[in-house]
């Protein structure tokens, strides 16, 4: 599955200024490389981060050093800022959510679309053909170089007071959201009262009832031990998937020879596809451990029906049509081909 961009699209996607030959410039590098990511171990995006800076430190001899800093807190523990911080000089390398990303780049609300990929084959299409490559060409636009597409996973809703099978279970519920505005359109739409916070501010929120649940892929949910958060309901029902992105600083790539381009930029494929890996293990057909490791942990799950997850879609339809407009009308139209022709 192609995880990033082609080497000529990813020189096209940077206005041609990548390729310049290493020995025509200096190289000037720093004593280490800060990069920032959401969240820290075990969750797969976390791992992403790690996985990339370890492969670029030990495969270049240690002359470019990588260091994560977990939990944005290059940025205060606010997600939403790491884009800006990168341009900033303050962030080197960035493993990004897209939600995360959407508050400043509109076009990565794409992911956000209720309902839009109803599978990983979906989503799998998007990232690996030209809704992705577009994608990274605007990314590119924003003093940043993507290197790789990766995964955090679909995300599923969790609380502390009941099942959620239809919309009108939602109603009432304080619902915790990352960043966007389009996660407060969907709540309400659904008749929930949606909450935006930080990730670094969601355990202490749900362990004292100050929100009733959030929506998170359920890797993360285990690995944080939300079940201990008084989540005893988790409702799984593939309303959008949050994609993640290796990107560096334009202005740190334009210092590395093309030797070292190509070891960050390979290093980021490896480390994205390991990542793709980690999100999907134990919540596919063939592989149900993740689901047998909430039913040990006395969570209740409820798994939608394609019929129960429509009557969604059709709730939050006019919600996927206004952002369908903001997002981008020719790059949505785009995404909906390519999932119909995996369907």
């Amino acid at each position: 599955m192609p995880i990033a961009l082609t080497r000529r699209g990813l020189v096209a996607a940077t206005a041609f200024g990548l390729a310049t030959p290493w020995v025509s410039r200096a190289q000037a590098l720093k004593s280490e490389y800060k990069l920032s990511v959401v969240g820290n171990r075990p969750i797969p995006l976390s791992e992403g981060a790690f996985h990339w800076a370890d492969l670029v430190t030990e495969r270049t001899g240690g002359r470019i050093t990588v260091k994560v800093y977990p939990g944005s807190q290059l940025v205060g523990g606010d997600q939403t800022r790491e884009l800006l911080a990168m341009r900033q000089g303050v962030i080197d390398f960035c493993v990004s959510s897209t939600i995360n990303l959407s508050p400043q780049i509109r076009e990565m609300n794409l992911f956000s679309l209720p309902f839009l990929m109803p599978s990983h084959r979906a989503f799998d299409a998007l990232i690996g053909g030209e809704v992705g490559q577009e994608l990274f060409r605007v990314m590119a636009t924003r003093d940043v170089v993507p290197l790789a597409w990766g995964e955090n996973g679909f995300r599923e809703l969790s609380n502390s007071r009941r099942p959620v099978r239809t919309p009108a279970d939602l109603r009432g519920l304080k619902i915790r959201f990352a960043a966007g505005a389009i996660f407060s359109d969907i709540f309400t739409a659904l008749g929930a009262n949606p909450v935006q916070m930080s990730f670094a501010d969601l355990q202490p929120a749900l362990s004292t009832g100050a929100v009733d649940g959030q929506e998170n892929p359920i890797n993360l949910f285990l690995a944080f031990r939300m079940d201990q958060l008084a989540q005893r309901h988790l409702t799984v029902w593939n309303y959008c998937a949050d994609a993640g992105i290796f990107h560096v600083a334009k202005s740190v790539w334009d210092t590395f020879s093309a030797q070292d381009r190509e070891i960050v930029m390979e290093s980021a494929r490896e480390a994205a596809k390991r990542q793709i890996a980690a999100s999907r293990k134990g919540i596919t057909h063939q592989d149900r451990s993740s689901f047998e490791e909430l039913a040990r942990r006395g969570v209740a799950v409820v798994e939608l029906s394609e019929a129960e997850k429509q009557a969604f879609a059709r709730a939050t339809r006019s919600v996927f049509d206004t952002w369908a407009q903001r997002t981008g009308a020719e790059l949505v139209r785009k995404a909906e081909a390519a999932i119909r022709a995996v369907a």
